[in-house]
């Protein structure tokens, strides 16, 4: 896979989706349903990887 520029995982580590799915689709030139499974295999590389670099979620804040 194609190096994904660091915004990417900035924003998913703060959960900012769209952001990450937007920035995926314009380097990698594919389609939405394509940049949603590399969104969630980098997801889960985070997750594992970097679990305390997450920001707390709304629903963790009680917002």
């Amino acid at each position: 896979m194609e190096q994904l520029p660091e915004s990417v995982d900035r924003d998913i580590l703060r959960h900012r989706t769209v952001a990450a799915i937007a920035t995926i689709r314009e380097t990698l030139g594919c389609s939405i349903h394509q940049a949603v499974d590399v969104l969630a295999k980098r997801h889960e590389e985070l997750r594992r990887d970097r679990p305390g670099d997450f920001e707390p979620s709304r629903d963790q804040h009680g917002g």
